[in-house]
């Protein structure tokens, strides 16, 4: 086996690629788009129909450099208190437009901070989700939980949501690396809340650490991930620091110059991969790992991972609303996204508005192009007959793109292998650089993504 020269293949695709969490991405969304689709696509959802939910939090009481997420700083709580009013009026309303009380397989709280909530504001969501959806055994409640702002009463209410799965960030452990992204967290303080969370029932447990982080080493890199390892976390993510300060304007604070290079990240993400596989853990796509009973490991070795904004995932719904400030949703035709201003999204709730702004309907060569990219970035292939069975005659323009692809590869990114289109192993690392090859949108777009590893 040869194995790449991965010097030379960061170098020559050294141009910013999405991470592909939709198709197409959400900056190709348009503008007041939402408000037209936002009806259609809330009255397409079936009355047997299962559905997921995610319910943004945009509020932080410490603002780390390092984050993309739309969030601000507060230090006072009645702003928190007063947006959960106004998700709580939003869950009735999509509700009320639906017409009836769909089933809800997975819901997702993120952020911001969702762990910065007061016991009584879990509740009052609990009770809202309860009214609104049905919510019965076989749903999942992921809550993205931040050690620092566990307080008491914090893991109580967590408990009277019906939290079923906590996510854990860590980033990095290491003080010098906390310091350069304003993250303090130490190790042990993480280790009380995952026994906290455990004692409390809480069934599943996901952390998350970050790769390519300013002052941040190999060695640093595997020593978080041994700490990690340590605490026992069913799933895990290892993601890549997404420097984009043209967008984040807080991540200025970050210097350029602390930043690992291409070259770096790559060994960095290469080392806590092979540490999480030398442990026990399943390599999930690029950037996931899994113990090999969790949902998502079974869900990879069976071929049914599937990919959203939050990364990949075991929710197969085809719909998946967006609450609050911010959120997108997806649906079998098309995307919304809401109104990003906290004060705007509050008083289109206020005025009893759905807070869809922009918006996006599927063609048909999106919907094919996103089935594509998805089976590449979750199974690293695409099966020119999985495409003819899901699409038909539809497909075969497809198939033979797939096929020029392959022929073309220079780099040996990606080939044809017993007739599948196939990303090898020694360049899976490589995978959304050979999705960008299927996005119609990417070479004409003025956007700035992500580095690509």
């Amino acid at each position: 086996l040869q194995m790449p020269d991965t010097a030379a293949i960061i170098a020559k695709y050294s141009q910013n690629i999405p991470r592909y969490t939709s198709y197409p991405t959400a900056p190709h969304f348009r503008n007041d788009e939402g408000g037209r689709l936002v009806e259609t696509m809330l009255s397409s959802i079936g009355q047997h129909e299962r559905i997921s939910l995610y319910l943004h939090i945009p509020f932080c009481d410490k603002l780390c450099w390092f984050c993309g997420c739309h969030t601000k700083h507060t230090l006072q709580y009645a702003p928190v208190e007063a947006y959960v009013g106004s998700l709580v009026e939003e869950i009735r309303l999509v509700s009320q437009r639906i017409g009836f009380k769909a089933a809800l397989e997975h819901v997702h709280f993120g952020g911001g901070s969702p762990s910065m909530l007061e016991r009584s504001d879990f509740q009052r969501l609990r009770e809202a989700l309860e009214t609104a959806f049905a919510v019965d055994e076989k749903t999942e409640i992921s809550v993205e939980v931040d050690p620092s702002d566990v307080k008491p009463g914090t893991i109580e209410g967590l408990s009277d949501l019906g939290i079923t799965r906590g996510s854990i960030g860590v980033q990095d452990f290491h003080p010098e690396v906390q310091a350069a992204i304003n993250r303090p967290q130490s190790f042990e303080l993480t280790r009380d809340v995952v026994i906290a969370l455990r004692e409390a029932g809480v069934r599943s447990l996901n952390i998350d650490a970050l790769y390519g982080l300013p002052l941040q080493t190999r060695d640093r890199m595997e020593d978080t991930i041994l700490k990690v390892i340590e605490l026992k976390p069913d799933r895990t993510a290892i993601f890549g620091y997404a420097h984009v300060p043209w967008m984040k304007k807080h991540q200025q604070m970050i210097r350029d110059e602390d930043l690992p290079d291409g070259l770096q990240r790559l060994q960095q993400a290469e080392r806590a991969g092979w540490v999480f596989a030398t442990h026990g853990y399943e390599r999930i796509g690029f950037d996931h790992f899994a113990l090999p009973h969790d949902s998502m490991a079974v869900a990879a070795r069976e071929g049914r991972l599937h990919r959203n904004f939050q990364g990949y995932t075991t929710d197969a719904c085809d719909t998946l609303i967006g609450l609050g400030a911010s959120s997108i949703s997806k649906f079998r035709g098309g995307y919304l996204q809401n109104i990003v201003a906290t004060n705007q999204y509050r008083e289109a709730v206020a005025e009893g508005r759905l807070t869809a702004s922009k918006g996006f309907e599927l063609s048909q060569d999106d919907i094919v192009r996103a089935f594509m990219i998805e089976r590449l970035m979750c199974d690293f292939e695409i099966d020119p007959a999985m495409l003819e069975a899901q699409f038909g005659a539809v497909a075969n323009p497809y198939i033979r793109e797939i096929q020029l692809a392959a022929a073309s590869e220079a780099d040996g990114l990606c080939r044809m292998q017993d007739g599948k289109f196939v990303v090898p192993a020694e360049m899976r690392q490589f995978v959304r650089i050979v999705a960008a090859k299927f996005d119609a949108y990417l070479k004409d777009s003025g956007f700035r993504y992500s580095r690509a590893v």
